[in-house]
């Protein structure tokens, strides 16, 4: 049994893994936009594909928690935020970093999902732009990263304001730390990344929506196109 307090060798190995995952995030999106510049491979499809696979698992996992969260509230709006058991767990590992800190963890951690977040975003726009630069699914992929990069802002925001010694971080869904401490604070900050991360998974979904629909029937518009084409050049050619 652990000490009230400790840290378990499994919050460490979280918090080490959901750290590779982001890495390895925004190593693939790095690959993707270099690539993009160059020959089209088959392996940098896969990479595509596993860069859209984990952006969604991570914000699935990511936007339940501000879900539960909501939940709690509605339950006990007078009590502290609450977070699930992995998402205690993981903030613990995280705030190993400087213990003397306590809330730096759940600061951490949060700034690490929205990033893992923003790099399946980056990574859905770059796979939209091979079908063109003008679909509904590129345009929606870029609107998701402008929107993500925000909320990213902010939470680098609040996690340095915490580094730094603040009493409170500090940012926008706190109010610049004007708001004591207290049910008001917990209401707002609860509400306000709930509202933020559900307006951007539905940009996510409605992006990976219009892409299923464009990358079937793209390729389809494209060939008609060009049998027109050939049409007309046999039809205006010289007998």
């Amino acid at each position: 049994m652990s000490v009230p307090g400790s840290v378990a060798a499994w919050d460490t190995a979280g918090a080490v893994l959901l750290t590779l995952w982001a890495a390895a995030m925004w190593a693939a999106v790095g690959i993707l936009a270099i690539a993009d510049r160059g020959t089209e491979r088959p392996w940098l499809r896969r990479i595509s594909t596993g860069v859209i696979v984990l952006g969604v698992l991570g914000q699935l996992g990511h936007f339940q928690e501000h879900v539960a969260q909501a939940a709690y509230w509605v339950a006990h709006p007078a009590s502290e935020a609450w977070m699930t058991p992995w998402g205690d767990s993981l903030a613990r590992g995280m705030g190993q970093v400087d213990p003397t800190k306590p809330p730096l963890g759940m600061e951490i951690l949060h700034v690490t999902g929205n990033f893992i977040f923003l790099a399946g975003l980056v990574g859905i726009a770059l796979i939209t732009r091979q079908l063109s630069h003008h679909t509904n699914s590129h345009k929606w992929a870029k609107t998701g990263v402008w929107m993500q990069s925000i909320h990213g802002a902010e939470h680098i925001a609040l996690t340095l304001s915490v580094a730094f010694g603040a009493t409170r971080a500090i940012g926008l869904s706190t109010w610049f730390g004007v708001i004591d401490p207290g049910p008001a604070l917990t209401t707002y900050r609860v509400w306000w990344h709930f509202v933020a991360n559900l307006l951007g998974t539905a940009i996510l979904a409605t992006s990976l929506y219009h892409f299923w629909k464009e990358k079937r029937t793209l390729p389809q518009q494209e060939e008609a196109g060009r049998l027109d084409a050939t049409d007309v050049r046999h039809a205006t050619s010289p007998a």
